[in-house]
């Protein structure tokens, strides 16, 4: 698989706030760690998947117990990463071999896995509906429906399991929805007020009718996102935003599940936007086992 692009800043912010949180500040402890285990001791451990699905952010492992061991004042944990971002897995697999303190193994362990099975759960359902597009010409998106502070951590494991990235918020691209037609007053004076404060910004209208998208391609708009439509009209106004001969991107959303998803696909769009990927995949189950 090509990079990723892991954004290791935005981990580290999360790895450092997570273990704030867990540990009761910068300089709290593991009181059952700290009072069971002797600081010398080492230990061997294996992150091992406990059910099927892909892997999502194994970079987080060795970002988490180099933290650990930094708070402890002690050497590193060697982690050796036995599997890639984007693998498929099944139950059993081991993903990541840890050497070292078991203090900071045992201190990092939940940190570790709440995000690395939060975003492989991510990746699985991805998965699910990249295959469900496949030969269709289309590709899943997500949204901006992502958990506080997570964004970037949750965006990248989309793309870990074959999706792709919308928009990552309010700055890179604009929207204009129905309430911003209702404000400005029209989608005419919306979008030239895009246009004119940020022109080199893109702009998507959302359109709800096919009467709207060919309106919206009327005054520029080349990326349409068609909300809540059905099947038969998503396909009409496909045939009809192509029959003006512009280059327009469209994108359906509003209400898609997988077991409709190839026939929203085969309507001509270039993509589903899936707010789901992010605020509705369950984890997959991911352990440490202590091996020596």
């Amino acid at each position: 698989m090509t990079d990723l692009h892991f954004p290791e800043d935005a981990a580290l912010a999360v790895v450092r706030t997570a273990l704030d949180e867990d540990l009761g500040g910068p300089d709290g402890v593991d009181v059952t760690t700290s009072a069971t285990i002797p600081p010398e001791q080492v230990s061997r451990a294996h992150v091992v998947a406990r059910a099927d699905g892909v892997l999502g952010g194994i970079p987080v492992v060795p970002l988490v117990f180099d933290e650990v061991a930094r708070r402890l004042g002690v050497e590193p944990v060697r982690a050796t990463l036995e599997r890639a971002d984007g693998d498929g897995l099944v139950r059993g697999d081991v993903v990541a071999t840890l050497e070292g303190s078991t203090q900071v193994v045992l201190v990092g362990e939940r940190t570790m896995l709440n995000i690395l099975c939060r975003l492989s759960g991510i990746a699985t359902h991805t998965r699910q509906w990249a295959e469900r597009l496949e030969g269709t010409g289309a590709t899943v998106l997500d949204t901006r429906k992502t958990t506080p502070g997570l964004r970037a951590l949750e965006k990248y494991a989309v793309r870990a399991g074959g999706g792709t990235n919308k928009r990552m918020g309010l700055h890179d691209v604009a929207m204009i929805k129905d309430n911003h037609k209702l404000a400005a007053g029209s989608l005419a004076a919306a979008y030239s007020a895009v246009r004119a404060k940020y022109p080199d910004v893109p702009v998507q209208v959302e359109v709800t009718t096919t009467e709207e998208a060919l309106e919206s391609v009327g005054v520029g708009a080349r990326f349409l996102l068609c909300d809540n439509m059905s099947v038969e009209l998503l396909r009409q106004t496909v045939e009809a935003v192509r029959a003006t001969g512009e280059a327009v991107e469209l994108e359906a959303t509003g209400g898609l599940t997988l077991d409709v998803a190839r026939d929203y696909a085969l309507t001509g769009v270039d993509y589903l936007s899936v707010g789901g990927l992010t605020h509705s995949s369950p984890i997959l189950d991911l352990a440490l086992d202590l091996v020596g």
